[in-house]
């Protein structure tokens, strides 16, 4: 039956984010369970992608890219694909009506990463920014305001600056990682490898203003997806606080994380937060 299948394939989108973020997953169980399994289907077609351009070095990555970039149109042209991930992500994204630019904005931006390595200007670094983040924020957006034309406008700035943000702590924790073993650099005129106090707090003031710009649109949402995106939001600010506490130097030199505990007890902050309506 179809209907199995298409169980199995949610499936594998619910694993797929719980192996790869306990943060992202811990963030989606907060959401309402009428559209938890949705967001599971967005960030597995998102992981899939991005796993093919950033991990599989002993491959050709391009035609693997090229072979998933194919499979996405048969999946979303026919409705059905027999890539788990893909079924899944297709029926989330005529369920919810998606534009079909947001997914090729993101497809553009992972495909960037096959050949470039270094950002020089600012209208680049914006342009992959768009792709690899904002864009996943408004399907996200998608399915949060149920089709919802006017809810959807309204908060589409806001969904862009968060997915902004979210995406500069990643660059600014996994600096070391993306250099060393990936050979890129995102900060447009900024040299890694001489990354100072100077340039850390300017790119930290950028992702704050992202972060006051997404706030405003968190606390509009409607409640099936506000306790669930603040805490992620609260997460990731906790992460830039940790971040912007760090010297340069040990930035450039090992992965800042946020502690279990830590993390624990952030949830319990959001909870009281939300269910006391002072978010």
């Amino acid at each position: 039956m179809k209907s199995l299948f298409d169980q199995v394939s949610h499936e594998c989108s619910r694993t797929t984010t719980k192996a790869y973020s306990t943060s992202f997953s811990t963030a989606v169980k907060m959401l309402a369970p009428t559209i938890r399994q949705d967001i599971y289907n967005i960030y597995g077609f998102v992981r899939f992608a991005d796993e093919i351009v950033d991990t599989f070095h002993d491959y050709d990555k391009a035609t693997l890219f090229a072979r998933f970039e194919s499979d996405l149109e048969h999946a979303l042209e026919d409705r059905i694909s027999l890539n788990p991930i893909l079924n899944s992500f297709q029926r989330t994204v005529h369920q919810y009506n998606i534009p079909r630019h947001l997914i090729a904005a993101f497809m553009k931006s992972m495909k960037m990463d096959l050949h470039k390595s270094k950002y020089h200007t600012y209208s680049e670094y914006q342009e992959y920014i768009y792709g690899s983040a904002d864009v996943v924020g408004l399907m996200c957006l998608m399915v949060f305001v149920n089709g919802d034309e006017q809810k959807y406008n309204e908060l589409k700035d806001a969904a862009m600056r968060l997915g902004s943000a979210f995406q500069k702590v990643n660059f600014l924790r996994d600096l070391k990682a993306d250099f060393e073993d990936l050979s890129r650099t995102y900060f447009p005129n900024t040299d890694l490898t001489q990354l100072d106090e100077a340039s850390k707090a300017e790119i930290i003031r950028d992702i704050e203003a992202d972060f006051e710009a997404a706030y405003a649109g968190i606390i509009k949402l409607p409640m099936e997806a506000k306790f669930g995106v603040y805490t992620a939001y609260i997460y990731y600010k906790k992460l830039l606080t940790k971040l912007k506490r760090t010297p340069s130097m040990e930035i450039r030199s090992t992965r800042i994380r946020v502690p279990d505990y830590q993390k624990i007890g952030l949830l319990a902050k959001c909870y009281v937060n939300y269910r006391l309506n002072i978010l």
